[in-house]
């Protein structure tokens, strides 16, 4: 495939719009109530014998709030809320086990949160309960990875996370600009961060992540590109460089931050350029929307190979695999189905004390979600629509099916962002930055405004 990148900032703002960033369709606000413990202990029943699955375990907790954030989190530094919650997070395990723990696990993420709030007995203590209810692999393929922030760790935390079998690290940093981190409430210096990173790879991570987000209060083009320099003298495998979403109206926390301190469009338009700019010209591969990896690494292999998937954690190597999410607010996809547990503390808990899965809701897919989910996973990871492949796998007419999205995707060509003929619709370099546009013209749900609760594209 075509890895080339053209930034054209005319075409940027002209489709800076909102819409989801499509790790799952239907997208979340498609869940039901209707889909419920019931409906999720029938599905998993259909599947006892589906093969190697994944696992995600939410841990919620953090010592201290960065105003950016829009994760489901709790705030505290009372330790004892965490020992409660692991609690009840063994208890779904176990029912979650029940279900699913004949299946081997080969992919594990630890998300949150802060799952390095959890001090070095407790994270022994989850890796247990994980390994008295599931099937976890020791093959040296597995994908166990966890999120770490620097300021949380030692390089002997480090080790034991690597002793428990974790093999891939993805440390947050947003920014290394002093000035920057007290506007977001984050203090944090390249020396925890470096040290947790080699850390890593001294106890056999072989992968490492970095976060940055460009938008953030107080950004300069200098600042930024302070930062990059830093950044890429540690040179991890992978960065995720997200676009800050301001939305104050769905995340208290984001009011901290004054609006007046955040970069205007057009600075913020440069910070992505400047981004791509220092990122591409020091080796790194665009894998898709706000991804990059060195040539050498899984991400970019499976991109050129053709295998690249996409689920909740972004970008993944492997097939893909029924997820089981674990813990308050975890989501999972079984089958053609998502579910969602519930999203407080207090009502997690109540759930799993009773003996009850802690389903909120969920969605089960149609055959026309299937197609529409097929094809926008294409989109996203292998920038290509190929139509013969639809038309055979799903028994339809791809012309005739999606002749009014046919009729939308006009003006993306007319603009350079696609190409169409009647074997493919491929998306050119002018387009790779708006892969969300165009997978968004193939959404059954989403209403013409975007939809005020996603970010922008850009």
């Amino acid at each position: 495939m075509d890895q080339s990148l053209q930034f054209d900032p005319s075409l940027l703002r002209k489709y800076d719009v909102r819409g989801p960033r499509y790790t799952s369709y239907p997208t979340a606000p498609q869940f039901a109530s209707s889909f419920d413990e019931q409906a999720y202990r029938a599905l998993a029943a259909e599947r006892l014998k589906a093969g190697p699955m994944s696992l995600y375990v939410h841990i919620p907790f953090c010592r201290t709030v960065c105003f950016y954030c829009g994760c489901n989190k709790v705030i505290t530094a009372n330790y004892k809320r965490a020992d409660d919650y692991l609690t009840r997070l063994e208890r779904e395990m176990r029912l979650q086990g029940e279900l699913f723990g004949q299946r081997q696990v080969t992919q594990l993420h630890f998300g949150g949160g802060t799952p390095t709030y959890l001090n070095e007995d407790d994270l022994r203590r989850v890796f247990d309960d994980l390994h008295r209810h599931f099937a976890l692999s020791d093959s040296a393929a597995r994908e166990f990875s966890i999120e770490i922030d620097p300021r949380t760790v030692t390089p002997e935390k480090i080790a034991l996370l690597g002793e428990l079998g974790f093999n891939r690290m993805s440390l947050g940093v947003q920014d290394f600009d002093q000035a920057v981190q007290i506007a977001v409430n984050r203090i944090q210096s390249v020396e925890q961060t470096q040290a947790a990173l080699e850390a890593g790879r001294a106890n056999g991570f072989r992968s490492t992540n970095i976060d940055l987000i460009y938008g953030l209060p107080k950004q300069t083009l200098a600042s930024f590109d302070r930062t990059l320099n830093t950044v890429l003298e540690l040179r991890p495998e992978r960065l995720a460089v997200y676009s800050y979403a301001h939305l104050p109206q769905m995340f208290k926390v984001q009011r901290q931050i004054k609006a007046e301190e955040l970069p205007d469009a057009e600075t913020k338009l440069a910070l992505l350029e400047l981004t791509i700019q220092r990122l591409t010209a020091a080796g790194y591969v665009y894998i898709g929307m706000d991804h990059f990896a060195l040539p050498d690494d899984e991400l970019a292999r499976a991109q050129r190979e053709g295998t690249l998937q996409r689920n909740f954690q972004g970008y993944s190597t492997q097939a893909e695999l029924d997820l089981v999410g674990l813990g308050v607010s975890a989501i999972g996809k079984i089958g053609n189905a998502y579910a969602q547990n519930l999203k407080m503390l207090d009502t997690y808990g109540e759930a799993v004390d009773a003996g009850k899965l802690a389903i909120m809701h969920g969605v089960r897919m149609s055959a026309d979600d299937v197609l529409r989910r097929d094809l926008i996973q294409s989109l996203m990871c292998q920038d290509r629509i190929d139509i013969p492949r639809l038309e055979r796998d799903h028994d339809i007419d791809f012309g005739r099916y999606f002749a009014s999205e046919l009729e939308r995707l006009e003006p993306l060509a007319a603009d350079g962002l696609i190409s169409i003929d009647d074997r493919s619709i491929q998306v050119l370099p002018r387009g790779r930055l708006l892969l969300r546009n165009v997978a968004m013209v193939f959404d059954a749900y989403l209403k013409p405004d975007g939809g005020t609760r996603f970010s922008r594209a850009i």
